[in-house]
């Protein structure tokens, strides 16, 4: 078995809706049925016992090793603790070749599961060992160290469940939720709104408690400190016992409580200049320590912490007792659990020392032992929901704390004996307030319930149901995929709106080109969706990106599919018929959202059956009103877009709107057929937007194919009388497409410059001819810049073989370099003639083209 081109698919794909790792598997013809490897199964399933029983796909019963491979990666995910459901296998067009797709979690941890699965095959097949034990601990631990903390983990859930997209920024916990200039960040339980200035009052302790006490908030009395001596000095004015801690500290780190006496206070000032130099004294208050989050203007949640510790049984020492309480599973290492393991270090030994304990005394039974005296999560300390036990004026308190430092997300860190009455009554006290507090302990309390904090903070960040979504419109098909994506960013720009665009020029915001080639792809829509100035996006799709990468969405507003037509790039990445090549288009249609709209070409009977696909609402065009699916589908009320009197007509049972071609210049009057067929696919679009039509009609009349349409869409030139045409044309019905144009158009005689994309199959490459022989004069060969894989010669032959049985063409020309061959064409030309050259470079040959006619 070989496994090649592994890839991840990071968004909706060919095979789901999932994120997934797609493999190509090579068997031999013993692994394409694993009945004929003895003892193959039983071998595996005494090395992977869960594994999942195989089943048998289709009408062939056999079990190809690729199957086996899918079940090994899935499941040794899901034994791992990962979320993962989905896996397929699929023969491809080669007997012996299998696409395997598994989902994960998290892509990371999706590869290596891989990797393992395959190592776990082999086991199995060369009857060596396999160490499951440290397989499924790689990947647990693998996981935990890429997955997103709990406290990041539930804002990005309660979005999730809100409708609203994520992504992750950094390998870390920065986060962007939404699209465009809708989005908004985070980085961990911290908001893009909050400013670097309330952060650092948040650090800087002394700062934050004059504050506070200038609000009239409740502080203990204390300051910095210089020195040890100076430490010393300040617990004598506060009066013992004291706290010592980093002025700008966080997770309890470096502090040291209840200090009774100068050796105490001197150890404890050691600990704190290790993690800052500059260290704070202040009044040790008595009572609870309770954490009380604030959410912009609420408190949402509320939790008293108590320090770590252990119950004596009468059996066992308290070190021992340690390492039971660390066996809770619920306890990790760092904070993707929702308790901390006790750390049994020198100040846990300090704290027993304190209490008349050492590491191996046996605490009576029901005895308490405390290792620390604060009670942070982070040094191993538990936590009792009480959010509902909260007066009102301590809530009160709380949020006032938070906006007098400014943070939109604050724990709030009271000590108090209770909180069922005000602070003052209780002679308790803030003693600190924390930016980018720790969630952990009021999602899951070690008692009492947790708290929906995820869902306040997201509803901090988007009010009143907003999913921080812009508009997006998906377009695909074989041919005007490019002109539909331009048309369509035109009709939304006359909104006043910044529209991203992508497609196989470049990738544009607004009016400006941030990027050029072909921008066809998820690498560049992500970019466009990510860009914070974008208010919509229409984003070309292309078969490429969907199969290397899946989509970059997982919902669109829109997906319009222009045609599909009798296909192109067959035989390429296993897609080898034009219903296959459907299935991988569609992918748009079934990602869009339960309110969005297919915009579906009716005339294209392989298009029009996509509809079936589809959650949303179908807006069907086609230059026949009477064709059958348009029909049926305007009796039954619903939109459709249509050619009739020289009008493009747009109706559902509640609209009626007519555009004359004669007033949409792309089309030439309705004289260029494709045109007019981009012209519905942008009409439809713009009205499932709620795009009004006044503002259509005006975006159609000043969208033109000089100055808007892409670098080489049918653009037109005025040549020493004659015209000449510039298309990138490349396949068979591209080809009818521009015949039907041309000769709509009067001419003396016509010429046409053509090359051949050596990627294309031998007779889509001889079709291309075929169709042009046919409705030409002349005909100019060129050999392309890259055969793509081919040899020279061998594109130009098979453009020959095309014009074997031409009807017109009476003069053929071959020539090697595509500007020479301009220049033959371009150079015969006599006024009232017609010539069309289709350009392989086609940014170096537009510029050609422009500068000869312009010279000329």
């Amino acid at each position: 078995m070989e496994v090649t081109r592994i890839r991840a698919l990071r968004g909706p794909n060919l095979w789901s809706h999932h994120t997934a790792i797609q493999s190509v598997v090579s068997c031999n013809a013993q692994e394409r049925d694993i009945n004929l490897i003895p003892g193959f199964e039983a071998r595996l399933r005494a090395r992977f016992p869960e594994i999942n029983a195989f089943q048998p796909t289709g009408h062939n019963d056999r079990i190809t090793l690729a199957h086996v491979l899918e079940h090994a990666a899935l499941g040794l995910q899901a034994q791992a603790g990962c979320p993962v459901t989905f896996s397929c296998t699929t023969q491809t067009v080669d007997a012996d070749v299998y696409q395997v797709v598994v989902e994960y979690s998290e892509e990371e941890v999706g590869k290596l599961a891989m990797e393992l699965a395959q190592a776990l095959c082999q086991s199995a097949l060369d009857n060596t060992p396999f160490d499951l034990a440290n397989a499924l601990a790689q990947l647990r631990d693998l996981d935990e160290d890429v997955r997103l903390g709990p406290s990041t983990g539930c804002i990005v859930n309660a979005a999730v469940a809100r409708g609203i997209p994520y992504s992750r920024m950094t390998e870390g916990s920065m986060v962007r939720f939404g699209w465009g200039s809708k989005q908004r960040r985070i980085q961990a339980a911290e908001i893009d709104r909050t400013s670097a200035i309330a952060e650092a009052i948040a650090q800087d302790k002394e700062l934050t408690k004059k504050l506070l006490a200038a609000a009239g908030v409740p502080v203990p009395q204390g300051r910095a400190v210089s020195d040890p001596e100076d430490a010393w000095a300040a617990a004598q004015e506060i009066g013992l016992p004291v706290v010592v801690k980093p002025l700008d500290g966080n997770q309890g780190k470096g502090v040291t409580v209840n200090i009774t006496d100068k050796e105490q206070l001197l150890k404890a000032y050691a600990v704190a200049t290790e993690f800052r130099d500059d260290v704070l004294v202040e009044k040790y208050m008595l009572g609870n320590d309770f954490r009380l989050l604030v959410v912009g203007d609420k408190l949402v949640a509320a939790a008293r912490r108590d320090p770590p510790k252990v119950v004596g049984d009468g059996v066992h020492t308290i070190a021992q007792l340690v390492d039971q309480v660390n066996l809770d599973p619920r306890r990790g290492s760092g904070h993707s659990t929702s308790l901390t393991k006790i750390r049994f270090d020198e100040i846990a030994h300090g704290c027993l020392r304190a209490q008349g304990f050492g590491a191996d005394d046996v605490p009576a039974k029901g005895q308490r032992v405390n290792l620390r005296n604060n009670a942070n999560l982070s040094t191993g300390g538990s936590a009792t929901d009480v959010t509902d036990d909260v007066h009102p004026d301590v809530a009160a308190r709380a949020v006032a704390a938070a906006h007098m430092v400014g943070l939109d997300i604050c724990g709030v860190d009271l000590v108090c004996d209770s909180i069922l009455r005000p602070i003052e009554e209780l002679g308790g006290g803030i003693v600190e307030v924390n930016a980018a507090p720790g969630l952990r302990m009021h999602l899951a309390p070690s008692f009492g319930k947790g708290r929906a904090v995820g869902e306040a903070i997201i509803s901090t960040l988007f009010k009143n149901g907003d999913t921080g979504r812009i508009p997006v419109v998906a377009v695909t098909g074989t041919n005007g995929k490019t002109t539909t994506v331009r048309l369509i960013s035109h009709l939304l720009a006359q909104q006043g709106l910044c529209v991203g665009m992508t497609n196989t020029d470049g990738v544009y915001v607004g009016s400006d080109c941030i990027d050029t080639g072909d921008c066809s792809g998820p690498k560049s829509a992500r970019s466009v969706l990510l860009h914070p100035d974008v208010d919509a996006a229409v984003l070309e799709t292309a078969r490429g990106g969907i199969l290397r990468e899946g989509l970059a969405f997982d919902r669109c507003d829109v997906a319009v599919v222009t045609n599909i037509g009798s296909g192109d790039h067959l035989g390429l990445n296993y897609i080898t018929t034009v219903n296959e090549l459907a299935v991988l288009k569609r992918v748009i249609v079934q990602n869009l959202g339960s309110t969005g709209t297919a915009v579906l070409n009716a005339a294209d009977p392989i298009v029009a059956t996509m509809a079936g696909k589809c959650k949303g609402e179908v807006i069907f065009f086609a230059a026949d009103k009477f064709n059958p699916v348009m029909t049926t589908h305007r009796a039954q009320g619903h939109g459709v877009v249509y050619i009739e009197n020289g009008h493009l007509f747009a109706s559902n049972k509640e609209v009626l709107q007519t555009i004359p071609l004669a007033d949409i210049p792309v089309t030439m009057g309705g004289a260029i057929g494709f045109q007019v067929e981009n012209v519905m696919a942008s009409v439809a679009a713009a009205w499932a937007l709620n795009v009004p039509w006044e503002t259509i009609r005006q975006g159609l009349a000043n969208f033109s194919n000089d100055n808007d349409n892409a670098l080489g869409r049918f653009n037109m030139f005025a040549h020493r009388g004659a015209t000449v045409i510039a298309d990138y044309g490349h396949n068979p019905d591209a080809m009818l497409a521009l015949v039907s144009a041309v000769e709509a158009m009067a001419a003396k005689k016509r010429t046409v410059v053509i090359s051949g994309a050596g990627d294309r199959r031998d007779q889509d490459i001889r079709q291309q001819t075929e169709i042009l022989g046919d409705a030409f004069d002349s005909v100019v060969l060129f050999e392309d810049q890259c055969q793509r894989g081919r040899q020279d010669g061998e594109v130009i032959a098979l453009l020959r073989q095309g014009l074997a049985n031409a009807k017109r063409t009476q003069h053929v020309v071959e020539i090697r370099g595509e500007f020479v061959a301009i220049d033959t064409a371009m150079d015969a030309l006599q006024e009232g003639e017609l010539c069309l050259i289709l350009v392989d470079q086609v940014e170096e040959a537009m510029a050609y083209i422009a500068n000869k006619v312009q010279a000329g």
